[in-house]
Protein backbone atom coordinates (compact mmCIF):
# COMPACT_ATOMS: atom_id res chain seq x y z
CA UNK A 1 0.00 0.00 0.00
CA UNK A 2 1.35 3.43 -0.94
CA UNK A 3 3.03 5.43 1.82
CA UNK A 4 4.12 9.04 2.11
CA UNK A 5 6.87 11.04 3.76
CA UNK A 6 5.33 14.36 4.74
CA UNK A 7 7.27 17.38 5.98
CA UNK A 8 5.97 20.69 7.30
CA UNK A 9 9.05 22.91 7.19
CA UNK A 10 9.21 26.45 8.56
CA UNK A 11 10.52 29.09 6.21
CA UNK A 12 14.03 30.32 6.92
CA UNK A 13 16.68 32.33 5.10
CA UNK A 14 18.19 30.37 2.23
CA UNK A 15 21.50 28.71 3.09
CA UNK A 16 24.09 27.03 0.85
CA UNK A 17 23.70 23.76 2.80
CA UNK A 18 19.96 23.69 2.08
CA UNK A 19 20.71 24.12 -1.62
CA UNK A 20 23.18 21.23 -1.43
CA UNK A 21 20.49 19.13 0.30
CA UNK A 22 18.08 19.93 -2.55
CA UNK A 23 20.71 19.00 -5.11
CA UNK A 24 21.39 15.64 -3.46
CA UNK A 25 18.03 14.37 -2.13
CA UNK A 26 16.69 13.27 -5.52
CA UNK A 27 19.36 10.58 -5.87
CA UNK A 28 18.44 9.12 -2.46
CA UNK A 29 14.82 8.48 -3.51
CA UNK A 30 15.27 6.32 -6.63
CA UNK A 31 16.54 3.14 -4.94
CA UNK A 32 13.39 3.13 -2.76
CA UNK A 33 10.85 4.03 -5.46
CA UNK A 34 10.31 7.49 -3.98
CA UNK A 35 9.11 10.52 -5.93
CA UNK A 36 8.12 14.05 -5.01
CA UNK A 37 4.41 14.74 -5.34
CA UNK A 38 4.46 18.08 -3.45
CA UNK A 39 7.61 20.16 -3.05
CA UNK A 40 6.87 23.58 -1.61
CA UNK A 41 4.65 25.85 -3.62
CA UNK A 42 1.75 28.06 -2.59
CA UNK A 43 -0.37 26.87 0.34
CA UNK A 44 -4.04 27.87 0.46
CA UNK A 45 -4.71 27.91 4.22
CA UNK A 46 -8.43 27.33 4.81
CA UNK A 47 -8.38 26.75 8.57
CA UNK A 48 -5.84 27.52 11.25
CA UNK A 49 -2.28 28.70 10.77
CA UNK A 50 0.31 27.12 8.47
CA UNK A 51 3.68 28.82 8.86
CA UNK A 52 5.84 27.09 6.30
CA UNK A 53 6.05 24.80 3.32
CA UNK A 54 4.83 21.29 2.56
CA UNK A 55 6.89 18.49 1.05
CA UNK A 56 5.32 15.12 0.24
CA UNK A 57 7.19 12.15 -1.17
CA UNK A 58 5.36 9.04 -2.36
CA UNK A 59 6.76 5.52 -1.85
CA UNK A 60 5.43 2.12 -2.93
CA UNK A 61 4.90 1.13 0.72
CA UNK A 62 5.75 1.99 4.32
CA UNK A 63 8.71 -0.40 4.39
CA UNK A 64 10.35 1.43 1.45
CA UNK A 65 9.63 4.81 3.06
CA UNK A 66 11.24 3.73 6.34
CA UNK A 67 14.18 2.20 4.49
CA UNK A 68 14.74 5.45 2.58
CA UNK A 69 14.64 7.60 5.73
CA UNK A 70 17.04 5.28 7.56
CA UNK A 71 19.36 4.80 4.58
CA UNK A 72 22.96 5.91 4.83
CA UNK A 73 22.52 8.02 1.68
CA UNK A 74 19.69 10.04 3.25
CA UNK A 75 21.18 10.19 6.75
CA UNK A 76 24.35 11.62 5.24
CA UNK A 77 22.53 14.66 3.82
CA UNK A 78 19.83 15.11 6.48
CA UNK A 79 21.98 17.47 8.64
CA UNK A 80 22.24 19.85 5.67
CA UNK A 81 18.49 20.43 6.16
CA UNK A 82 18.10 20.07 9.91
CA UNK A 83 20.84 22.58 10.74
CA UNK A 84 18.82 25.30 8.99
CA UNK A 85 15.15 24.30 8.73
CA UNK A 86 12.83 23.34 11.57
CA UNK A 87 9.61 21.43 11.26
CA UNK A 88 7.91 18.08 11.48
CA UNK A 89 8.55 15.01 9.32
CA UNK A 90 6.28 11.96 9.38
CA UNK A 91 5.76 8.75 7.47
CA UNK A 92 2.14 7.75 6.87
CA UNK A 93 0.49 4.86 5.09
CA UNK A 94 -2.07 5.63 2.42
CA UNK A 95 -5.45 3.94 2.01
CA UNK A 96 -6.49 1.11 -0.28
CA UNK A 97 -8.30 1.93 -3.53
CA UNK A 98 -12.01 2.14 -2.84
CA UNK A 99 -11.52 3.39 0.73
CA UNK A 100 -14.79 4.74 2.12
CA UNK A 101 -15.03 7.11 5.08
CA UNK A 102 -18.69 6.13 5.61
CA UNK A 103 -17.72 2.44 5.76
CA UNK A 104 -14.99 3.31 8.27
CA UNK A 105 -17.53 5.24 10.35
CA UNK A 106 -19.89 2.23 10.33
CA UNK A 107 -17.06 -0.07 11.44
CA UNK A 108 -16.09 2.33 14.24
CA UNK A 109 -19.73 2.65 15.36
CA UNK A 110 -20.12 -1.13 15.49
CA UNK A 111 -16.81 -1.67 17.30
CA UNK A 112 -17.61 1.00 19.90
CA UNK A 113 -21.33 0.40 20.39
CA UNK A 114 -22.29 3.81 19.04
Amino acid sequence: MTAYALAHLRRAPLHAEVLEYLERIQSTLGPFGGRFIVHGGPVDVLEGDWPGDVVMIEFPDLTKARSWYGSSSYQEIKPLRTRHLTGEVILVQGVEPGHSSSRLAAELRAANGL
